[in-house]
């Protein structure tokens, strides 16, 4: 039966002794968009009051299209917009395609501007509220394999006299929404007014953000700005890269980064460094980006070829498969009726005990359920080849607790995505005891970001310390073609 309201008992130890083996390949710590495609889509959002008070926060005059202002600039001035210089720098490649949003944000649309058609979005300090839908739209870009950029500025900047500051705008954004408000990015953006210093960036040759192909970096720029507070405990992919004067680890964070789904996430703390100081007329703007005390055009052009998949991986490696792709279903032993068979994790998760049942056949793997604080994982290791344009993670799901709260969650089951070191390249959903329900759910989720890589898919189950929840699983896929 699936009803359950106490403490489980398990049948059998399935698992007994496995530790968790991910394969021994060099992977990349996160994955090109699904929706990559050369040159790399990059939209910047005009939308939401970016241009009130003294902000210019655009690439140029002409919307959606910069191109019909100057079609080959060879200076930022060829552009008019604070963040000219950002823009034409990213035109000069060649391997940029560039737009304008002016109106709401939407995914899944078929406007010249929806969020399907891009890789990334730069949102320059908006001073605006987002709607329920446009929320909705940007967590969902993310999660399928999205790159955001949020840029703040320091509390109070409220430019347009709306009683809302950009911090406020994108903590709303995170804390707000409808497809995963509990701390998504793994940070919170404080509500501070620093009113100057030169940040400086970590020791790590190999992140591809402070040393991209556009240089390296070294120190940013505090002009009013904010940093960030990491929550490692509820994202460990969120990582500070530059921080504020005197600080570090989870604090004082000013340029950071992050995964969620399959996408990835930046966050910097100030509009100054971006701002080349030119713009439209009565506009008093300051040259952040030329700064010669910082390295701040360095880190925007990174950080958007990292945002776009354009940079590889976070962690280094190179990717796996074959370049080309054969329908299939990848995960073995994925109704868990072989037993212990290609999963590893949680002695005993692998189950076909009479105290909940299985959606298909005898066994399934039961997560948690005990009634004390307790973890169990659930994890296999596969390699997605490289030619594949669909990866289609489906599972079904089936939750029962003993807990009475509607509103709190307990207890809770994460979906991750990790590379060969065991860092988590993306959370593609958590759930918890307020998903309980009566019978299975089939959840499904998109890996094509992955394609050509090594991972591991891994279940967390963690259970508090007095009500029994169990997440149960079977009938667990992921076909590529």
């Amino acid at each position: 039966m699936l009803g359950l309201t106490g403490p489980r008992h398990r049948a059998g130890a399935l698992l007994a002794g496995l530790a968790l083996v991910t394969a021994g390949v060099a992977v990349q710590a996160t994955a090109t968009p699904a929706v990559a495609a050369t040159p790399h889509r990059i939209l910047f959002d005009d939308g939401h009051a970016e241009e009130a008070g003294n902000a210019d926060w655009i690439i140029s005059t002409s919307k959606p299209d910069p191109l019909a202002q100057d079609s080959s600039p060879s200076s930022e001035t060829d552009w008019t917009g604070a963040l000219s210089s950002w823009g034409v720098a990213l035109q000069k490649t060649g391997n940029y395609s560039l737009k304008t949003a002016t109106s709401a944000l939407t995914y899944g649309g078929t406007s010249a501007t929806d969020l399907s058609k891009f890789d990334t979005l730069v949102l320059p300090e908006p001073n605006t509220l987002f709607t329920t839908a446009e929320k909705t739209a940007i967590m969902t870009f993310v999660k399928n394999g999205g790159g955001l950029f949020m840029i703040s500025d320091h509390t109070g900047s409220d430019r347009n006299n709306d009683g809302e500051d950009a911090v406020e705008i994108l903590n709303d954004l995170m804390t707000n929404n409808s497809v995963d408000s509990a701390d998504p990015f793994g940070f919170s953006i404080d509500s501070l007014n620093i009113g100057s210093d030169y940040p400086s960036a970590i020791s790590d040759s190999t992140n591809p953000v402070l040393h991209g192909s556009f240089g390296t970096v070294t120190k940013s720029l505090i002009a009013n700005g904010t940093t960030a507070t990491l929550k490692p405990a509820d994202n460990s992919s969120v990582e500070g890269l530059v921080y504020r004067t005197g600080y570090s680890g989870n604090s004082g964070a000013f340029f950071a980064t992050s995964t969620f789904g399959s996408g990835r996430v930046a966050f910097w703390g100030d509009s100054s460094p971006v701002d080349d100081g030119t713009g439209q007329s009565g506009n008093t703007l300051y040259d952040g980006w030329n700064d010669s005390g910082a390295t701040n055009a360095a880190l925007a052009l990174n950080a958007t070829e990292w945002l776009s998949g354009a940079s590889g991986s976070s962690g280094g490696g190179t990717g796996g498969g074959s370049g080309t792709c054969t329908a299939a279903q990848l995960l073995g032993n994925n109704g868990f009726e072989s037993g212990s068979t290609t999963w590893t994790g949680t002695s005993g998760v692998i189950t076909n005990s009479g105290s909940q049942s299985a959606r298909t056949g005898s066994y399934y793997a039961w997560l948690d359920g005990y009634g004390k604080a307790t973890t169990d994982t659930l994890a296999q290791t596969v390699t997605i080849p490289s030619g594949c344009t669909t990866a289609a993670l489906s599972f079904y799901l089936h939750v029962d607790t003993a807990e009475t709260s509607t509103s709190t969650a307990y207890d809770t089951l994460k979906v991750q995505v990790l590379n060969s070191s065991g860092t988590v390249l993306g959370t593609l959903a958590t759930y918890s005891n307020l998903n309980a329900a009566s019978g299975y759910t089939q959840r499904g989720f998109s890996l094509a970001s992955y394609a050509g890589q090594t991972v591991t898919l891994k279940f967390t189950g963690t259970e508090g310390s007095t009500l029994q929840t169990s997440f149960v699983l079977d009938d667990t896929a992921l076909n590529v073609s």
